[in-house]
C-alpha cells in the first residue's frame, strides 16, 4: 500500500490537469457550438480544444518530472516510460472526466457554473483513476480503498480551496466553484 506522500505524487497529473484549463483554456469550444438531441449545447461554452489540451500537456509533463525526479522512490513497479504513460492517462482521464460532468449537467438543464459536488469536484478524479486502474490494474493493491477515501477528501478541499482563491483572489474564475 502506498503511503500518503506516494498517493499525492501518483494523482498530481490529474490534478494540474483539472486546474490548467482556468487559466490556459479559451479560443475554440469543444462542441464547436453544437447541440446535442435535446436541443441544449453538449458542453457549453467553458469547455474549449487549449483548455483540454493545455490540462493534459501540463497534467504529463508534472508526471514526467516526478518519474524523473523520484526515480525508484515513485511507483517503483512501474519504468520511467510507464510513469509519463500513465501521467498521460491521468492527465487524459481528468480532462474526459471534467468533459463527462458537463455533458451530464448540460443534459440536465444545469448552465456552465452551475454546482455540482460530484460533476464538478470528484468525478474527474474517477475518471481519471477508472482509466490509469484500466491500463494498470495493479496500482488498486497500492491505493485500496484508504487511498480512495483519502484522494476523495484531498481532492474536494484542494478544489474548494484553489477555485476560492482563482475567483476572489486571482478573479480567473466566474464562479468559486
Amino acid at each position: 500500500m502506498f503511503g500518503l506522500v506516494e498517493i499525492v505524487l501518483l494523482i498530481i497529473p490529474a490534478w494540474v490537469s483539472n486546474s490548467v484549463p482556468v487559466v490556459l483554456g479559451g479560443g475554440p469550444k469543444i462542441d464547436g457550438g453544437f447541440r446535442a438531441w435535446d436541443n441544449r449545447r453538449i458542453l457549453g461554452d467553458s469547455k474549449t480544444v487549449n483548455g483540454f489540451l493545455s490540462g493534459i500537456t501540463f497534467g504529463t509533463a508534472v508526471g514526467a518530472v516526478a518519474a524523473a525526479s523520484f526515480g525508484n522512490d515513485y511507483l517503483p513497479m512501474l519504468g520511467v516510460s510507464q510513469k509519463v504513460g500513465l501521467a498521460v492517462l491521468l492527465a487524459f482521464g481528468a480532462m474526459a472526466g471534467d468533459l463527462l460532468g458537463s455533458f451530464i449537467k448540460r443534459r440536465r438543464g444545469q448552465p456552465p457554473g452551475y454546482p455540482s459536488l460530484v460533476l464538478d469536484k470528484l468525478l474527474f478524479l474517477y475518471v481519471a483513476l477508472a482509466i490509469a486502474l484500466a491500463a494498470y490494474p495493479a496500482l488498486w493493491g497500492a491505493i485500496g480503498w484508504d487511498g480512495l477515501a483519502f484522494l476523495t477528501v484531498a481532492t474536494y478541499a484542494l478544489h474548494v480551496s484553489f477555485n476560492w482563491i482563482a475567483h476572489y483572489a486571482l478573479r480567473v474564475k466566474r464562479v468559486p466553484w
